[in-house]
């Protein structure tokens, strides 16, 4: 691994002209056009051009650039050099972005590519049941593999907490669900009974059947109904907040199966500043406390919340994934909660106490209807444990895919993390938290 010890060797330009690849036609960027401004603290601005797989930079700013980033010279020498990776820089808050997030790491995962930096997340895609897929990958091939689902209107950059932590100890496989982020939008009816045909189609496509699947929300009923359609395909889940078929609170499904969900590609006429505005109070709701999580985090996922709603087939398949949550059947045949009693792989349900969206009485169903899953509450958390309480969630994690057969790193690891205790895989508990900035 390069190491850059001088004074001289830090200054901006001399990085980005010794180190910054200038050929990424091999990488998902050969049939883009992106531009990406770098705000270098007292140092001034660089603007990074991408032209179908050609890169060149030049000093200064150019207009309505794909994203801007915020950092320090050595941060940006660090990055050049493989010494970090975009996902270490940003969830350590010493590079911040505004624009497309997923521009970021796109780039970032071309950075170095000899280092070996097991955080770094490389862009790539796939077909999946005939959708064009794109999705991150981190960590060793050659470890057991770990599929991270994101929630409903997010994309696979917020699952980046995850992925850092594992890719260490797993091959990290992070896809952007059709309608979201960087994959293509099928005109489907958003149900979780189609999304699992997708997952299942991703997992073969990427060789990580019968891997473990971490999902959030929208992503974690995914999981769960390819875990009950085909639980060969899957050793283990971990569901963050799932979105669970409602028991009560469905006075309005017959008015929702006729809502004409093409309505929602129609023009959106808020001005883009009062929209942002909008997205990061929405966003702010999600958390039991805003204030633990980092602003420039917020600007990060709003502004990816903001570039998704100006395309009329995204903003389609939001509100078709919306309702499919929302008219998800509850009981009978195909309802989730007369058919979640098979559930097969050992799984752990994370629920927070102060989730808006997805109520934590939910964990008192689950642990009568599976007794054999793990429950936690974590106390003082809202919808996205990931973010707010990183710490516990992510120890949580790690202790489950440790009692989950083929999860385990096939090297040993240095400090082994103890196994789940047996009270928590018995009954729900309350999880001691641990909040990091």
């Amino acid at each position: 691994m390069t190491t850059l010890r001088s004074t001289q060797s830090r200054d901006p330009e001399i990085c980005l002209t010794q180190y910054l690849p200038r050929d990424v036609t091999r990488s998902v960027l050969g049939h883009r056009r992106v531009t990406m401004v770098l705000d270098i603290a007292d140092h001034g601005t660089w603007t990074v051009r991408v032209d179908e797989g050609a890169v060149t930079h030049i000093r200064g700013a150019v207009p309505h650039p794909t994203c801007i980033v915020r950092t320090d010279a050595n941060t940006l020498c660090d990055l050049l050099t493989g010494r970090a990776s975009v996902a270490d820089a940003f969830l350590a808050g010493s590079l911040q972005v505004r624009g497309s997030m997923t521009t970021v790491l796109t780039i970032g995962g071309t950075l170095a590519p000899d280092a070996a930096l097991p955080t770094r997340a490389r862009a790539r895609e796939t077909s999946a049941y005939g959708v064009h897929t794109g999705y991150l990958e981190a960590g060793d091939p050659d470890n057991p593999p770990v599929v991270l689902l994101h929630g409903l209107g997010a994309n696979n950059t917020s699952m980046l907490p995850v992925l850092a932590a594992l890719a260490p100890d797993h091959r990290v496989l992070c896809p952007d669900m059709p309608g979201f982020g960087s994959s293509a939008t099928p005109s489907w009816q958003y149900t979780p009974e189609m999304l699992h045909r997708w997952l299942r189609a991703f997992l073969d496509a990427v060789d990580a059947r019968g891997g473990a699947v971490i999902g959030h929300s929208l992503g974690g009923r995914v999981g769960l109904e390819l875990a009950l359609r085909d639980p060969d395909a899957v050793s283990g889940l971990v569901l963050l907040c799932p979105a669970m078929a409602f028991r009560r609170r469905r006075r309005l499904a017959a008015l929702a199966r006729v809502f004409p969900v093409d309505l929602a590609r129609l023009p959106i006429v808020v001005p883009p500043a009062l929209l942002h505005t909008a997205a990061r109070a929405g966003l702010r709701a999600l958390f039991a406390d805003p204030e633990s999580v980092p602003r420039h985090w917020y600007q990060a996922a709003a502004d990816e919340w903001e570039l998704s709603l100006r395309h009329a087939a995204r903003r389609r398949a939001l509100g078709s994934a919306l309702l499919g949550l929302y008219l998800d059947e509850p009981f009978g045949a195909t309802g989730l909660w007369d058919r979640i009693a098979a559930l097969q792989p050992p799984t752990l349900f994370l629920w927070g106490d102060a989730d808006s969206l997805v109520p934590a009485a939910f964990a008192r169903h689950v642990t009568d209807t599976v007794p054999t899953a793990t429950t936690a509450i974590l106390p003082n958390c809202g919808h996205v444990p990931q973010f707010e309480l990183p710490a516990t969630t992510l120890r949580l994690i790690r202790e489950h895919l440790a009692t989950v057969p083929g999860s385990r790193r096939r090297v040993p690891r240095r400090s082994p993390r103890p196994s789940i205790p047996e009270r928590h895989r018995r009954r729900s508990t309350a999880a001691n938290t641990d909040r990091t900035a």
